[in-house]
């Protein structure tokens, strides 16, 4: 059966599945899964109006000491917006499965009428006029934004913290970050303080914080999910980010499709992502990349919580051997430099050139774009066929194995107020974002990847895997995290202690 018809069907799984369809308590409502709440909503068990007041009310609640949705709109506004669809739902007509879901919109992302910062105090009354293709896409499918989430200033770092609303915590310590720069989203999923969440991803800014509070984070080949008009694919990406991973495709599929004014999105049908992902992967071959025999330095307690966790895929009836890539992942890194020097130059060198915007800019940013303004022309040139090379040293693999997998962090969530860790297990970090170097290999691949939980350490914190697909295979990469997920069950059985 699809689950795009998942409105026939009274079954519930994942984390809703504790509660009966007639629950309607607030945490009831909250703590469901997203394809079970749509049920909710659907079969009028639950309104619009209690859905999102249950919501609201828990944002109030639990969202001051972890600070993860920011520029929250009006709750009477909110309100009047829920009224009408339910009066929608009255009438018989829906919008689509995410009819009457709150939703909070990375800060990164444009949504009409709420303010687009950027992290940054130059962005901090930039109103938004329309809706990134994305964002319009969710509020099609029924959902009612109220408000942004969190992100570091202009998405650089794994760790969001920013001058105009300060850092965002991990859902299971308040106290360490939530990874980044899809921080302030992965945050609020594990909190239960929204269904879904959108995020955006060019070094792990999905993967990451989905490790670090427990949730599934999805990095589609570039061009599922259309950004931007360049011709040239972008090394970042739009993604979707749940508690589950058949939530996790079914955003996929209201977020993903051609358009053509996006030349690089990919005619890849989105219905795909709504059907089961239900999948016999007995004798399917895991190659664990693992630290790339010792080049990254991990925080201890990293390695051994994730090789533990590869008895997941073996419990699914995969098999799991070490896989080396043959490839030079120094020589990767610096051709990684260039790509993202280059980058936020071009991004960056109007704020940078004028006196007045350079001194808002937080070093990081500054040190990326002064990098980028030596970068020649054939030095961008040998980047692009170093890129090109490692690319197909990533398709061998895969006449090998069916998914590469290697951890999702070298460390562990760690103090907030700490701007990006100096040294990993005694050995210095040369830049501020080096001690995230584990998910380069991904970003440069073009291949699609995904978070999911690889358990915790003894602090009861979390950490998670990257299952890297072959390019253009999102589907599979989603079926057979679907598998891991069910034989693991870490983002369906272990929700964080809530303080607040």
């Amino acid at each position: 059966m699809q689950r795009r018809e998942f409105l026939k069907t009274t079954a519930i799984a994942g984390i809703g599945a504790a509660f009966p369809l007639q629950a309607r308590s607030a945490t009831e409502i909250v703590m469901q899964d997203a394809l079970s709440l749509s049920r909710l909503i659907h079969a009028k068990e639950v309104s619009c109006v209690e859905t999102m007041t249950a919501f609201l009310d828990r944002i109030e609640l639990v969202n001051p000491a972890y600070n993860a949705i920011v520029s929250i709109a009006d709750r009477s506004q909110l309100l009047e917006q829920a009224k009408t669809a339910d009066a929608e739902l009255a009438r018989g007509q829906s919008r689509g499965w995410m009819h009457g879901f709150p939703i909070a919109i990375k800060d990164l992302a444009h949504a009409e009428g709420f303010v687009t910062t950027s992290g940054s105090p130059i962005f901090k009354n930039n109103v938004a006029t329309a809706d990134s293709i994305h964002v319009a896409r969710m509020k099609a499918k029924g959902g009612i934004v109220i408000g942004k989430t969190n992100v570091p200033e202009f998405g650089l770092g794994s760790q969001s913290y920013n001058p105009v609303f300060g850092a965002t915590g991990c859902a299971y310590d308040a106290s360490r970050t939530a990874g980044g720069s899809s921080g302030g989203a992965a945050s609020a999923l594990a909190l239960s303080l929204v269904p879904v969440a959108d995020g955006s991803d060019m070094m792990g800014s999905l993967r990451n914080p989905g490790a670090f509070n427990n949730i599934i984070g999805f990095r589609p080949t570039p061009g599922v999910v259309p950004l931007g008009i360049d011709l040239t694919e972008t090394l970042a990406c739009n993604g979707p980010m749940a508690r589950t991973v058949s939530d996790t495709a079914m955003l996929l599929s209201s977020m993903a499709g051609a358009d053509p004014a996006y030349p690089n999105t990919l005619p890849m049908p989105p219905a795909q992502f709504a059907q089961a992902l239900d999948r016999d992967w007995k004798n399917a071959r895991i190659g664990w990349l693992g630290d790339f025999n010792g080049y990254l330095a991990t925080e201890p307690g990293v390695m051994t919580l994730c090789e533990n966790a590869l008895d997941g895929f073996k419990a699914a009836g995969m098999k799991v051997d070490r896989f080396d890539l043959g490839y030079d992942m120094a020589s990767l890194w610096e051709t990684w430099l260039t790509y993202r020097h280059w980058m936020n130059r071009s991004r960056g060198m109007a704020l940078y050139n004028n006196p007045e915007t350079r001194s808002l800019l937080k070093p990081e940013f500054v040190w990326e774009v002064e990098g980028g303004a030596d970068i020649s022309g054939d030095e961008l040139s040998q980047a692009m066929t170093a890129r090109g090379q490692y690319y197909q040293a990533v398709a061998r693999a895969f006449d090998d194995v069916d998914f590469l997998v290697l951890p999702t962090a070298q460390v562990f969530p760690f103090d907030k107020t700490v701007h990006w860790p100096k040294q990993i297990d005694g050995l210095d970090m040369d830049t501020y974002h080096r001690w995230m170097e584990v998910v380069v290999p991904g970003t440069m691949s073009g291949c699609p990847v995904i978070n999911v939980p690889a358990g915790f350490n003894d602090q009861g914190l979390p950490m998670g895997l990257q299952i890297i697909g072959p390019r253009y295979q999102d589907f599979s990469v989603l079926q057979v995290a679907y598998a891991y997920e069910q034989a693991t069950r870490w983002n369906l059985d272990y929700p964080p202690s809530v303080t607040s």
